[in-house]
């Protein structure tokens, strides 16, 4: 079965790495912001069209609030921006948020935080790939026609990029997200010159369209409320900021400055090309609706069902460049491929937090196990399945999509700066030194601010966002809370269960006998291998047990054993309706129903083969008498091993493959690894 297995595995994954290599993963600040800031980078193609969309509501008219609105966006990024610098100089081992609320707020704040954070990182999965569908669309039909199955394939492309290693992943994603940034820069420079300088009338492809208002003349608090949802969908572009600090210990050192630097470059890009987007709709004529069917009118008649809306990022890129234009192709591409691996922030978010939570044993210990290519494996796997559930469910639509989006960063945004506060009021409370002390001032100043500001935030978007959808993804929190909490609950009972007493005798009762219990078919080599083990246990006693399922074959045991004379005394027990394992089970609860106090050891031989199919064909009795005997009280139950010739064949192939590892092995250190591969007997 390895064999059948690990050619494609090393194929889409590439060649196992030692513990000791994982070093050479870490990464500089030219391959770390790609890799950790690539989703507030391409949420810039997703964000202005979201508040255009908002807006048109109220009808054309109310499109001129566009730029208030990516003015208090941009004081918003630059307020988190700032803040996480604080977090990740104080707090870089990696715990980001979490970290912060659990240390300062306490556990329960920290389980809620981190809560959050799963669900947004699940969700900047499917938002982004999904909207990096529709962009893909616009230039290849095919693509939005058949929107669930192009993104599953994302999602599946992704995953085995990560499973490959996060240098891996973040060298390959660099080109494309340096591409976008590059193409959007250009194209608000070149926008900028052709109409200042040379007073070009460029228009997009919509700018003659009208738009028909859902409420037409919106005033006073109706009006305030459209602008504030229109707000919280454009605090889309902050999703991402806190991925840098939870993936500190990624980065080269210094760590910290490293990261910080890396927020910096990322919180300035990202606010350039927002704001330079949303001038350029404005200057352009860019028109979106939320459902341009019938709210889009052209010459007085609604465009229809047929018409697809392209984002804001493809029209404006049409009436800069020109349609069909090189400079337009290369961007439409670059800003779907950037939007495809806008989810790269959470594919090395999640699966970093999910090993700290599981080493705080509120997630399964299996996401805390890195592994071949030294990343946590079994945490991407369960990101990319429950991202792929959601675009499922949500027909890869990114407008349904993101109104589940960015209740969970703000969550942890409020949380995370509150605790940051608590920090710097910990920490004055002791130092003396004055240089010191101004600076803890001023950080607490920062966090302060930044804790009001995006608490105000999270108010705006849970009022405005509530009823269209945000409630789904308060609800995923819950869940992830009540299922983290309880894992914690049955975590902690096992090891309350099972902790070492403080001396050997200390609630230890001595079994007064062992009775040895070697199951057999028929006599031949693993039987009596079986049997010359269980001589050497030294059990009070010791006898053979055979269940009666054929009379031929049990009478033939029967005969062969006298001939034998094999001084193990021989028990068979019948079995009318021709079982196995029942007949053993009770068997074995009557002897322990006699003596309580005694031990019953159940030996069992067992084939070791080297072939995937010969698993189906031997042992299968065997695994179904060990599942059902390990949940009898006062049983032990032994495995003998026999090793068959094709054992020894897989055993002669793994030796000559010089990649072979046995599992597990490269989170091991070498001299382990060496004895592991010794011949077993």
């Amino acid at each position: 079965m390895s064999k059948l297995t690990d050619v494609p595995k090393r194929i889409l994954i590439g060649r196992a790495l030692r513990s000791d290599r994982l070093g050479e993963t870490l990464l500089p600040k030219r391959v770390a912001l790609p890799v950790f800031a690539s989703d507030p980078l391409s949420s810039v193609a997703y964000a202005p069209g979201e508040v255009l969309l908002v807006l048109s509501i109220a009808g054309l008219s109310a499109y001129h609030f566009s730029p208030w609105i990516a003015l208090a966006v941009v004081v918003l990024m630059f307020t988190v921006v700032a803040s996480y610098r604080q977090n990740v100089r104080e707090y870089p081992s990696g715990g980001g948020d979490y970290e912060v609320a659990t240390t300062n707020l306490g556990p329960r704040a920290g389980l809620t935080v981190a809560s959050a954070l799963l669900v947004d990182y699940v969700l900047t999965v499917a938002v982004s790939i999904s909207s990096g569908i529709e962009n893909l669309g616009s230039a290849v039909p095919f693509v939005v026609e058949n929107k669930v199955a192009c993104a599953i394939g994302v999602i599946v492309l992704l995953t085995l990029m990560n499973l490959r290693g996060v240098k891996e992943s973040g060298t390959f994603f660099a080109i494309p997200t340096y591409v976008f940034v590059t193409g959007v820069c250009l194209m608000i420079a070149w926008g900028a010159f052709r109409g200042i300088v040379l007073g070009d009338d460029m228009r997009a492809p919509t700018a003659d369209f009208e738009i028909k208002p859902e409420h037409p003349g919106l005033a006073g608090f109706a009006l305030v409320f459209l602008l504030l949802r229109a707000f919280s969908s454009g605090c889309a572009a902050l999703t991402g900021v806190e991925a840098i600090s939870n993936g500190v210990p990624a980065f080269r050192k210094p760590k910290s400055r490293n990261a910080a630097t890396t927020l910096a470059m990322m919180g300035l890009l990202a606010v350039t090309m927002f704001c330079g987007i949303i001038a350029l709709a404005a200057a352009t004529d860019v028109r979106m609706a939320e459902n341009p069917a019938t709210d889009l009118v052209h010459n007085g008649v609604p465009l229809g069902a047929g018409y697809v809306q392209d984002p804001v990022i493809s029209q404006v890129a049409e009436a800069v460049f020109g349609h069909g234009s090189l400079l337009f192709m290369v961007l439409a591409a670059a800003t779907a491929l950037v939007l495809f691996l806008a989810a790269n922030t959470a594919y090395n978010g999640f699966p970093l937090l999910g090993s700290i939570l599981a080493q705080d044993r509120y997630l399964p210990r299996q996401l805390h196990t890195r592994g071949d290519r030294l990343a946590f494996s079994n945490g991407i796997v369960l990101l990319a399945g429950a991202a792929g559930l959601l675009v499922v469910i949500y027909g890869a639509d990114s407008t349904r999509l993101i109104q589940l989006y960015i209740v969970g960063v703000f969550v942890s945004f409020t949380l995370s700066q509150t605790g940051m506060v608590r920090h710097w009021n910990r920490l004055l409370a002791t130092e003396k030194d004055q240089a010191k002390r101004r600076h803890m001032v001023r950080s607490r100043a920062i966090n302060t601010f930044g804790a009001f500001f995006t608490g105000l935030v999270l108010v705006v978007v849970l009022v405005t966002k509530f009823s269209h959808g945000a409630w789904v993804a308060l609800l995923g929190m819950c869940i992830f809370y009540a299922t983290m909490t309880a894992i914690r609950r049955h975590y902690d009972r096992v090891a309350e269960e099972i902790a070492a007493p403080e001396t050997p005798d200390d609630g230890t009762v001595r079994p007064s006998r062992v009775h040895s219990v070697v199951l057999i078919s028929k006599i031949h080599r693993p039987t009596l291998r079986a049997l010359a083990y269980a001589r050497l246990l030294r059990s009070d006693t010791l006898e053979a047990l055979s269940v009666n399922v054929d009379p031929a074959e049990t009478r033939a045991l029967r005969e062969e054993w006298e001939r034998r004379g094999i001084e193990v005394p021989l028990k068979v027990l019948d079995s009318p309706y021709r079982e196995v394992t029942r007949p053993v089970i009770e068997y074995v609860k009557g002897l322990r129903k006699e003596s309580p106090r005694d031990v019953v050891s159940v030996i069992i031989p067992e084939y070791v083969v080297g072939h995937w199919y010969e698993h189906l064909l031997h042992n299968q009795s065997a695994l179904r008498l060990k599942g059902r005997l390990l949940f009898t009280p006062g049983v032990m139950v032994t495995s003998v091993p026999y090793q068959l010739e094709s054992s020894e064949a897989a055993k002669r192939r793994a030796r000559r493959r010089q990649d072979w590892s046995a599992p597990g092995s490269v989170r091991r250190g070498p001299k382990e690894r060496s004895r592991d591969s010794s011949p077993h007997t």
